[in-house]
């Protein structure tokens, strides 16, 4: 009797915030395979203009995220930034689970995966006028409505955290550290 190996997918993102393409991505993906991986990645940085949240805030957002979507074969790991791409795939895969496809749209990402023999898929991309961590980061700041970009979860987890305060906060510093 010949079994089926379980297709696991790999997805990396900052997640500043986990936003409606986030999700839509998501599913797509686990359209395709039967679980995924989502690396949370500069997991060591927080508290910055582009990375405001922490990664257990991250965390938070996206599981929250997908158990209100009654999504639960997935894997959330922080994955922190490696500054050297020749060592960085080895560290991805000291961190996670076995994964057998790599999503993505950057071509650093797309090229590294691809020199270890990773098939690798580009994502499509999802109403990227409007959900994008920059411009809902953006909102944030101007006090204009972000809450429809991302998931109820994610407002929640926002709120929770007085993320709004310490972005606007963050935005007014002279020497804003963007790494």
């Amino acid at each position: 009797m010949e079994t089926r190996s379980e297709k696991r997918a790999f997805l990396i993102g900052r997640f500043q915030p986990f936003h409606k393409g986030h999700l839509e991505i998501v599913k797509r993906i686990l359209s395709e395979n039967d679980s995924i991986i989502i690396g949370i990645g500069s997991a060591q940085y927080s508290h910055t203009v582009i990375n405001p949240f922490t990664a257990g805030e991250r965390h938070l957002m996206i599981s929250r995220t997908l158990e209100k979507e009654h999504i639960y074969n997935y894997y959330l790991v922080p994955i922190e930034d490696v500054n050297a791409n020749s060592l960085w795939v080895s560290h991805v895969e000291a961190l996670t689970p076995k994964f057998d496809i790599v999503y993505t749209n950057n071509p650093l990402v797309r090229r590294l995966f691809m020199e270890r023999r990773y098939e690798v898929r580009s994502l499509p991309m999802v109403n990227r006028k409007e959900w994008t961590g920059t411009k809902i980061r953006e909102k944030m700041i101007a006090g204009q409505p972000w809450e429809e970009d991302v998931p109820d979860p994610v407002v929640e987890v926002i709120h929770e955290i007085d993320g709004i305060s310490r972005i606007r906060q963050l935005s007014t510093t002279d020497e804003d550290i963007t790494q």
